[in-house]
């Protein structure tokens, strides 16, 4: 998917130029990586109507979310309706549904190619991707227009969800229960009936998890995948996993208990980290690569100081996810005294986000964004339950991989082939 767009000028004869949209698909990001989750910039001013709607099917997931929601705000749904914009949401739902060579449920992402564009040790299946694509999949399933050629389409939109769904629930999920469950796994089982089968080894169980976690609340994993779960706290897939309904009320309750009850750590004096706690030492230097963006660094002692940009900093863009009024309020209260005053930050720094971030861009047009949404969404809580997801009961009539004794027995690598190759 393409990062951003640039305007170009091409010339033409007698005189004559034409503007032609320039997608950049990762050749001039840092790292030289094409972002999953792609959003675009691209000048206003200079672009044609059918070039915005060329950049508008190339956008991905995102943009597939905001036809919905736009539909569901305003009641006009004859954009959504038209043929060239179904075309664009069939040509990105066959990308992202293709065959490959991952077996899991969940969208493969490598490092570096989501919100958190630094390495920060999430390549594999982070949660944040995994939360956008069920949000994806089911405004996908919904406004697709009804007829032979999308019945196919439909039917596998239905069958990854059902995967995904059981996948994220049952195996990203941790609270006091699942961590002692970890902690007393054994290891190096064969069979359709190991419980550990993810090969997951105790000892990757961090310290401060186990005094951090509260006994009413519990949160997603940041990621999965064989031998490794990532057991930091990310906050946009959590929320997101709320709006989109990718966890059950329960989790999404729990998460919300976890927010509150670690408010400091989690929100602090600016809503929200990004994730929870920093890499810090020789963790961070292995896992980011010394990335200077991700840590502040004394070139006298060489000593890292964490809590800075995706490395633990907080982004006031994350305030309008928030899935409990109460909590949602609280935030937008303790950002308004600042933001503004601030100038408007990209991030900030510290453990409690006391300090504008290092490199912060000021006037950061998705912090504005994000804190004028959560405004409106605080005041009109009836108009934000418009883009929340309830519990689809139907999907999990279909779902192969009931949470019960026997569907355990079902959930086996080849079992679940047939719901996530389409």
């Amino acid at each position: 998917m393409p990062a951003s767009f640039k305007v170009r000028t091409v010339p033409l004869e007698d005189n004559k130029f034409e503007e032609v949209l320039d997608p950049d698909f990762g050749e001039s990001a840092i790292g030289r990586v094409a972002p999953v989750d792609s959003g675009c910039s691209v000048s206003v001013g200079t672009s044609s109507k059918s070039e915005f709607i060329e950049m508008a099917l190339l956008i991905g997931l995102w943009w597939i979310i905001l036809l919905r929601a736009y539909g569901k705000i305003t009641g006009d749904y004859s954009l959504q309706e038209r043929v060239d914009v179904q075309t664009g949401i069939r040509l990105i739902l066959n990308l992202c549904l293709a065959d490959g060579f991952d077996m899991f449920p969940s969208l493969l992402v490598t490092d570096g190619s989501c919100m958190i564009d630094r390495r920060m040790g999430i390549h594999g299946h982070p949660l944040e991707i995994q939360a956008l694509f069920c949000s994806a999949l089911r405004c996908s399933r919904e406004i697709l227009t009804a007829n032979g050629s999308s019945k196919n389409l439909v039917s596998a939109i239905n069958n990854r969800l059902s995967a995904l769904s059981f996948h994220v629930r049952e195996y990203y999920w941790v609270d006091m229960k699942k961590v002692n469950e970890i902690y007393r796994y054994k290891t190096e089982e064969y069979s359709m009936d190991a419980t550990n089968k993810f090969n997951i080894y105790p000892e990757q169980i961090p310290s401060w998890l186990m005094d951090w976690i509260p006994e009413k609340g519990g949160y997603l994993l940041g990621n999965l995948r064989p031998a490794h779960m990532d057991f930091r706290f990310f906050t946009l897939g959590n929320l997101w996993s709320i709006i989109s309904s990718l966890g059950t009320p329960k989790q999404n309750e729990a998460i919300l208990n976890l927010i509150e009850a670690k408010w400091d750590d989690i929100a602090g004096h600016m809503p929200f980290k990004i994730c929870y706690p920093a890499l810090e030492n020789e963790e961070w230097r292995i896992i980011t690569g010394s990335d200077p963006k991700n840590t502040q660094t004394s070139v006298l002692n060489e000593l890292c100081r964490p809590w800075s940009y995706h490395n633990g900093g907080s982004w006031p863009t994350l305030l309008w996810q928030m899935g409990r009024l109460e909590l949602a309020q609280k935030a937008v209260s303790l950002a308004e005294k600042r933001l503004s005053i601030d100038r408007w930050p990209e991030y900030y720094d510290t453990r409690r986000g006391k300090f504008i971030g290092k490199q912060s861009r000021l006037y950061q047009t998705w912090t504005i964004a994000g804190f004028l949404t959560s405004k409106m969404m605080v005041e009109n809580p009836q108009m934000a339950s418009l883009l929340y997801w309830e519990e689809d009961y139907e999907l999990l009539d279909i779902c192969v991989c009931a949470l019960n004794k026997s569907g355990r027995k079902n959930c086996s690598r080849g079992a679940a082939k047939s719901q996530i190759l389409v």
